[in-house]
């Protein structure tokens, strides 16, 4: 039943269970039976109104008392089968339609419901995202068991600056602000409060306009502060928390020491506001770099993703080495640096006269040999021959593919960019931590769940 129609029949009486032939019936359910199964059982799914003002198959996740209310009365919190995680949500009794109430779903009415297409608009704006490691390194239980432990967010809404934001995954803040409908952050120190009369007494002491940190990227209004997470424990551990609630499988360090933040602003006559930021480690014996990339919700659809992509690849032209982001990548991860690889290496070919390796490729754009080969296998532009990859540029088909790709968003200005790469006098001894956190790392993800 993939049709709106077949929505409408259940949400007006409705419910299909399979009789003992394997088929399919409908079973009506009166409003005084759906009364007397309240309150919902975790794992029930029911048809639920959405801001949109239209109905939605949900399934219960969590359910907890309504202060001061009866016995029966609960708020639900509820996962929309059709859409991302992201979009979990404390729902009122009232916004669920009791007669749609399914309570043993056999898999197939589920996939049935999961399985309705939105229109494009909405995928889109619904799945616009940043890039983020995925979750293809965790094993069945392990993924299971970081569903059921970030199943419910503990932060609904964060105000920061003049934004304020509906987060989107949970985060593991101290438990002190666990269920605080909102948290107030200062924009320059990332420091949190409960309460609004908390942050304009925060604001008032403050001494920050911008990240702490050095300035090594100006133009325009546009500003990147890079930040050194052992020098600044406290504002990177803050970082981290807020970029969870945005991030679904980040893990999240609380040994910043071992990476650097650049933080990337817009900046007004009221100081240097993030728009977002991406992290690399100091060492990285993988070449990695980029470890985590976010773009803050208000800030998204206007090209600052790609900027940042883009300024990551300029640091390792500096280093004089080449770089690929941390794996594993999400799917929308692979989707932003295929899109960004593609744009970079087709726009050299189609101005590059004569041949070119791949090598060469790689020597100009700071990108691994991996990645480019990929992704010119990925686009048909290359072929294996006499014990050699051959690029096979056809004008046109450079064009088309140019063409798919998409905007570039916003460049770098290479000239506005100072920096030198990252010393330290501890080298050898940050170099023994960073390979004990690379062994650590995905038993730290299961160990942050517990």
């Amino acid at each position: 039943m993939g049709s709106m129609e077949g929505l409408k029949a259940e949400s007006n009486g409705g419910a299909q269970a399979m009789n003992g032939g394997g088929e399919m019936t409908t079973t009506r359910r009166g409003r005084s039976s759906a009364s007397s199964a309240l309150p919902l059982e975790v794992g029930t799914k029911v048809m639920c109104r959405w801001r949109d003002q239209k109905m939605h198959p949900v399934k219960v996740i969590e359910r907890r008392k309504v202060p001061h209310g009866g016995a029966s009365d609960y708020e639900y919190y509820v996962h929309y089968t059709e859409f991302n995680r992201r979009l979990d949500e404390w729902v009122k009794l009232e916004q669920l339609d009791l007669d749609t109430m399914e309570n043993d779903v056999d898999e197939k009415v589920d996939d049935k419901a999961t399985s309705l297409k939105m229109t494009r608009h909405q995928k889109r704006k619904i799945d616009e995202t940043h890039v983020e490691p995925g979750h293809e390194e965790l094993d069945a239980a392990s993924l299971r068991e970081h569903e059921e432990f970030t199943k419910v967010k503990n932060i609904a809404k964060i105000e920061l600056g003049r934004y304020e934001i509906d987060t989107w995954y949970f985060s593991p803040f101290p438990s002190e602000y666990n269920d605080t409908p909102k948290l107030f952050f200062c924009e320059f120190c990332l420091s949190f409060m409960k309460r609004k009369e908390q942050l304009q007494r925060h604001m008032k002491k403050c001494d920050l306009k911008h990240p702490p940190g050095d300035e090594i990227y100006r133009s325009g209004t546009l500003s990147m502060f890079e930040v050194d997470g052992k020098k600044n424990k406290v504002y990177g551990q803050n970082l981290c928390y807020l970029a969870k609630l945005f991030l679904d499988h980040k893990t999240l360090y609380y040994d910043v020491d071992l990476f650097l933040f650049y933080v990337l602003c817009e900046c007004d006559d009221r100081g240097c506001h993030i728009v977002g930021y991406f992290s690399k480690e100091k060492h990285s014996e993988e070449s990695y770099n980029l470890a985590c990339i976010l773009t803050l919700p208000p800030y998204q659809r206007k090209g600052y993703g790609k900027f940042l992509i883009s300024f990551s690849y300029e640091l390792s032209k500096k280093e004089g080495k080449v770089g690929t982001p941390e794996r594993p990548l999400s799917d929308l991860g692979l989707l932003s640096y295929r899109g960004y690889w593609t744009r970079v290496l087709l726009e050299i070919l189609k101005k590059h006269k004569g041949n070119i390796s791949i090598k060469e490729l790689s020597d100009m754009t700071a990108i691994k040999t991996d990645d480019i080969l990929s992704t010119l296998q990925a686009l048909d532009l290359i072929q294996y021959r006499k014990g050699q990859h051959v690029i096979c540029a056809d004008p046109k088909v450079l064009d088309r593919h140019l063409k798919a790709a998409g905007r570039g968003g916003l460049e770098v200005d290479v000239s506005k960019l100072i920096w030198t790469p990252y010393k330290d006098q501890e080298d050898e001894e940050l170099r023994r931590g960073q390979r004990k956190s690379r062994a650590c790392r995905s038993s730290a993800r299961r160990s942050q769940q517990q």
